[in-house]
């Protein structure tokens, strides 16, 4: 029998990255004038592409975004992600087990490509998954839009059905089952919505090594 697809996203899946983003984004707004909190900041933008994110931005502060703006967010937090990004704990275990096991895997985030190459080498993860790694700037829309899911599953020869997509986001379980794919949602974070994410349609757990048994 073919073995699933799973479709991991990067960002609080595979890589600690979240809380780095997260205070400097946060930062970033506040510095525009327009008051924001680290919990806030969350729940708007997180699982976001960053085109997104400044439409979003634009429309919660009402002005335009400087000149340079993202440049320099983005210089900030590629210098942080250098000096302290660390893997999600035992996803690198768990992925050895999963190729064990026979199971294609794949990166689907929205990130830009830029970012999870950095995020993928910066924490030695990045030779788990070699090419097949995909990003929301692949398609027309990004998430909560099915588009990138489905997309990374043609790319990877494999139906939606016979898909598993590993999310922690509420916009990325909402487009893993607009694409028609199971989806097992991290919730490890205490701030993590989780009933939010079971409604949903998010399978939850809290320990990255439930998921072999998840998937099995």
């Amino acid at each position: 029998m073919t073995k699933k697809l799973v479709i991991f996203d990067c960002d609080g899946v595979l890589v600690d990255s979240e809380p780095i983003a997260n205070a400097l984004l946060c930062d970033a707004i506040n510095a525009l004038g327009y008051p924001i909190t680290i919990a806030q900041t969350k729940a708007q933008f997180v699982g976001r592409s960053m085109s997104d994110v400044m439409q979003l931005i634009t429309q919660l502060t009402g002005a335009t975004l400087p000149a340079g703006w993202l440049d320099q967010l983005q210089a900030q937090t590629y210098a942080a992600f250098e000096k302290q990004l660390a893997p999600v704990a035992h996803i690198a275990c768990i992925l050895e087990q999963l190729i064990e096991n026979r199971h294609p895997i794949c990166v689907a985030s929205s990130g830009s490509p830029e970012k999870i190459a950095l995020s993928l080498r910066c924490t030695n993860l990045a030779a788990f998954f070699g090419d097949a790694v995909f990003s929301a700037s692949m398609v027309a829309r990004g998430k909560p839009h099915p588009d990138l899911f489905l997309h990374a599953a043609r790319e990877m020869g494999a139906r939606p059905a016979d898909c598993i997509v590993v999310e922690d986001s509420l916009p990325g379980v909402t487009a893993a089952r607009a694409a028609g794919m199971t989806v097992f949602a991290y919730a490890a974070d205490p701030d993590a919505d989780g009933d939010a994410l079971h409604a949903a349609g998010g399978r939850l757990f809290h320990d990255m090594r439930e998921l072999p048994k998840l998937i099995a």
